[in-house]
């Protein structure tokens, strides 16, 4: 039976390129996206080009309200798409960044930070999990930033170190069905995360490529087919890692 994956925050970036690869390895997809509906419509274009199914639904994941909603919605598709009642993969990718140094970080934006990258993966998840099929797969996406400390990124890295710590604790109750739970921290990547800083700023971009042991920043096509390989079967004994995709950043 063919696999699907659910993805969060995939009509651009990171997401987009997780959605293409694991299109190409022959599994089904459902992305979400938060504002363009047009670059959503665009990847699924691209994935049902390749002969595989495809769906984009509007999700806010900062919005823990609008979960129960989204998870109706996604039921119904699942029925009417695909036959089933249930889906295998679930990517919580969806994200931002903002740049502060600790003493310059407001509220909102620390608020925001919690709510999209914490707090909106702990209750999607739990509100998602009973539709996860025995055996699936949850990979919740992380940062280098957790285990390289540099200025600004604060808050953005707090949050994800506490991804990082629910990741084990989902492995350890969801273990008994068969559901593998992992993080995927990747290093600095050129996409349009953050304003396209690490892309854009060329000063910004020789500061983390001199920092990696590969000598470059990451592209989308660095972190995509390894996630897309992650949730295949040739990984099922992997559960309750973080894994760096960096290029060795850091080290």
């Amino acid at each position: 039976m063919t696999k699907i994956s659910l993805i969060t925050g995939a009509s651009r970036g990171l997401g987009r390129n997780m959605a293409l690869s694991i299109a190409r390895r022959g599994g089904d997809v459902v992305i979400t996206y938060l504002g363009n509906a047009e670059a959503a419509k665009a990847v699924v274009a691209e994935i049902e080009a390749m002969g595989r199914k495809a769906a984009a639904i509007q999700l806010d994941t900062g919005d823990v309200a609008a979960f129960a909603p989204f998870a109706e919605n996604l039921a119904k598709l699942l029925r009417e798409q695909w036959g089933r009642d249930s889906f295998d993969h679930l990517v919580n990718n969806a994200g931002h960044g903002d740049y502060a140094l600790i003493g310059e970080t407001s509220e909102a934006q620390f608020d925001r930070l919690v709510d999209v990258h914490f707090k909106g993966v702990y209750f999607l998840t739990q509100t998602l999990r009973p539709m996860i099929a025995d055996g699936g797969r949850i990979v919740n996406l992380s940062s280098g930033l957790t285990r390289v400390a540099y200025p600004g990124y604060a808050a953005y890295a707090a949050v994800k170190g506490a991804i990082e710590v629910v990741t084990r604790y989902l492995a350890k109750e969801l273990g008994g069905r068969g559901i593998a739970v992992n993080t995927v921290a990747p290093g600095a990547i050129e996409t349009d995360f953050g304003g396209g800083a690490v892309r854009d700023n060329e000063d910004l971009n020789r500061q983390f490529a001199a920092m990696t042991a590969l000598g470059r920043v990451g592209l989308p096509d660095d972190i995509g087919p390894m996630v897309a390989s992650l949730l295949s079967e040739d990984n099922r004994w992997v559960t309750a890692q973080r894994i760096e995709v960096s290029g060795g950043q850091g080290i």
